[in-house]
């Protein structure tokens, strides 16, 4: 078949399946499903039991991944840059997890990427945003996304449609199940041990959430959720959000964790990796919802490979309203740690003028900028802890945050930053610097002397609600403030803190009053 330019796919390799969701675009940043595959392959038996994903499941893997090559190929569709292969706990907590993606890479030509927690959470929002925002519940106070899988739980909190906090748990269907079976007691007694590891799993959670969010909106997703709906609602059309109340789904899950799984495949026809963790991740949800106190649970037919597929049609990773969203989760942290909230703003509006006026010079783009964001609104993080080398816990506490949208390699960018705001300059001996490559370190250098400016020009708090211009003029930057009031302190403390700037940009900065301005 002839190549198709508007096809996409996407393979996710999970705890006890290979999934493939095949996609056409519309050309206007929308699409369509057209195919769905799911092929039982049991890596989370290897690695939660073993820690070590066995050659005979490599394999098995492999003979799956190259059947999906084959109905890729019959769609027209060859071309890699098409095609996502993705990784979750499974192969993340592998020891021999680059053995496993060689042999795959060898086998098929597959580059499979592991997935980071943050990653997740990131295709989980663009998953459920456009449904959410269908059925209204966008706009609720208080709303909790979640998905427990095969190894871990993904959370995400909303209020009133900007993220809130994103949390990886390692609690998983398929942990529980393999937990259980790990007891040698009689049969009678199995409903009993998987009770008490469900309320265990539970309890985690919940304390996980802590009282971040109170009388949430419960939604969820994955499929163990959409059988569970599909069962109870014959009549659910899975492009719309269902409510179900938690009566029912307990009562389901009562049925199903009385049979075995070979009974399960029969009476439900699911596959039998499905059929054993159902039971499991139905009785979490229940049991975590009684401790929520809610009495329904939200059930969405969007799957995190939705989102995956959506950042592949729009070929847009982060879009404006995502940035926005990032911030919002960074602010959420600043909150956490009793940031000033007014200093943080302060400093964050003129980086940005800095950043801009300085575009011909840094040759960076938004990404960067928003790191530098996020930067600025976290500086000072580290107060919470102690006033002393308070920029040193800054880095700390955001290398140990979870800011949605972000992985590890930015969050340790925007750490760097924050920790370079004032005192020392950045050297090769020190933690997390040194490890950066050459490029990266160039980036935390700019943008951190960005910030030591914006800093050092609120430190006596006198000049919040001045507007700021800021212009390059032959070998300098003039930054002028539109303020009657006086500069000397500002001025003094720029020529403390300039240095920093002076040697990574070659250009002396100037403070100056905007006297046509002030005086309008």
């Amino acid at each position: 078949m002839p190549a198709n330019e508007n096809l996409f796919a996407v393979i996710e390799i999970g705890t006890t399946s290979i999934r493939m969701a095949v996609a056409e675009s519309d050309g206007q940043g929308g699409f369509r499903v057209l195919d769905t595959l799911q092929q039982a392959v049991q890596l989370g038996r290897d690695t939660f039991t073993k820690a070590l994903i066995g050659q005979d499941t490599i394999e098995e893997s492999v003979k799956a991944l190259r059947g999906y090559k084959k109905i890729l190929a019959e769609y027209g569709l060859e071309d890699q840059g098409k095609i996502r292969a993705v990784a979750t706990s499974a192969i993340r907590e592998a020891a021999n997890r680059d053995e496993v993606l060689d042999r795959i890479f060898v086998a098929t030509g597959l580059t499979v990427e592991i997935l980071e927690d943050a990653e997740i959470s990131r295709y989980t929002y663009l998953a459920v945003h456009k449904p959410l925002k269908k059925s209204g519940l966008i706009s609720h106070s208080n709303l909790l996304i979640m998905e427990i899988g095969g190894g871990s739980t993904d959370m995400l909190t909303m209020q009133k449609g900007s993220v809130g906090n994103t949390e990886v748990f390692k609690v998983g269907s398929y942990r529980i199940r393999r937990a259980i079976e790990d007891y040698n007691v009689p049969e009678s007694r199995l409903r009993q041990v998987m009770r008490g590891h469900v309320e265990r799993a539970a309890g985690g959670i919940h304390m996980g959430i802590g009282g971040d969010i109170s009388s949430p909106l419960l939604l969820v997703l994955g499929g163990d959720a959409r059988f569970a709906a599909g069962i109870i609602s014959t009549t659910w059309d899975k492009k719309d959000i269902i409510k179900i109340a938690v009566a029912d789904i307990e009562k389901l899950a009562g049925e199903i964790i009385k049979l075995e799984p070979d009974d399960i495949v029969k009476k439900y026809h699911l596959s039998y990796p499905d059929a054993e963790t159902v039971g499991p991740a139905l009785a979490v949800y229940v049991d975590l919802s009684k401790r929520l106190g809610i009495s329904d649970i939200h059930v969405t037919g969007a799957t995190f490979r939705e989102g995956i597929l959506h950042e592949m049609v729009t070929k847009e990773s982060w879009t404006r309203e995502f940035r926005e969203q990032i911030v919002s989760s960074a602010m959420e942290i600043g909150r956490k740690y009793h940031n000033e909230q007014n200093h943080a703003r302060f400093v964050s509006s003129l980086c940005k003028k800095i950043f801009v006026a300085l575009q011909d010079e840094h040759r960076l783009g938004a990404r960067h900028e928003l790191i530098l964001n996020l930067a600025a609104i976290l500086h000072d993080t580290g107060h919470f802890i102690s006033n002393r080398s308070h920029h040193k816990h800054s880095m700390y506490i955001i290398i140990n945050s979870d800011i949605f949208g972000l992985g590890s390699k930015d969050i340790t960018l925007v750490a760097l930053i924050a920790r370079y705001h004032r005192k020392a300059l950045p050297r090769m001996d020190h933690e997390f610097y040194g490890t950066l490559d050459r490029t990266e370190r160039v980036v935390v250098n700019k943008l951190a002397s960005i910030l030591r400016i914006a800093d050092t020009l609120d430190s006596s708090r006198a000049l919040h609600g001045a507007k700021f211009d800021v212009k390059m003029d032959d070998d300098k930057m003039v930054i002028a403030a539109n303020t009657d009031k006086d500069l000397d302190l500002e001025k003094h403390a720029l020529e403390e803190e300039s240095q920093m700037f002076e040697r990574v940009y070659g250009m002396k900065v100037m403070l100056v009053k905007d006297r046509s301005s002030a005086s309008e």
